[in-house]
């Protein structure tokens, strides 16, 4: 089953496969299903056309993939362009809303070796 140009996987309940869609979480899909009426636990290969296309309807009349992303990126353009505080966390690539960056957000700033617990260990010469 194709929607969006995005395959959603035969093996899995429809409830997590429809995650696989840039924009669509576990409530949503599971919103999805219920407006479409159709079982969480089926899965893609057990439905029938009819429900395939209900399915599809709900999913491509949200903001999804392509589309979705381009608002963001417009969202996150526009705090770098009025240089907000947000912004400019986003220029430097360091966590946005609050997050201790002291002993975690090392994704970016790379894990440095520290000589143990703020002792320095004396070398003999």
């Amino acid at each position: 089953m194709r929607i969006a140009g995005i395959t959603i996987p035969d093996n899995k309940q429809l409830v997590f496969g429809l995650t696989a869609i840039y924009g669509i979480g576990r409530s949503k899909a599971a919103s999805i299903l219920e407006a479409a009426h159709v079982a969480e636990t089926k899965r893609p290969g057990d439905l029938s056309t009819a429900e395939e296309n209900t399915i599809r309807e709900k999913v491509e009349a949200l903001p999804i993939e392509g589309e979705l992303r381009r608002e963001v990126g417009g969202n996150i353009k526009r705090l770098k362009d009025i240089k907000s505080y947000r912004g400019s966390r986003h220029i430097k690539r360091l966590p946005a809303r609050g997050q201790r960056t002291k002993t975690n957000a090392r994704t970016l700033k790379g894990v440095r070796k520290t000589m143990g617990s703020g002792r320095r260990k004396l070398e003999k010469t």
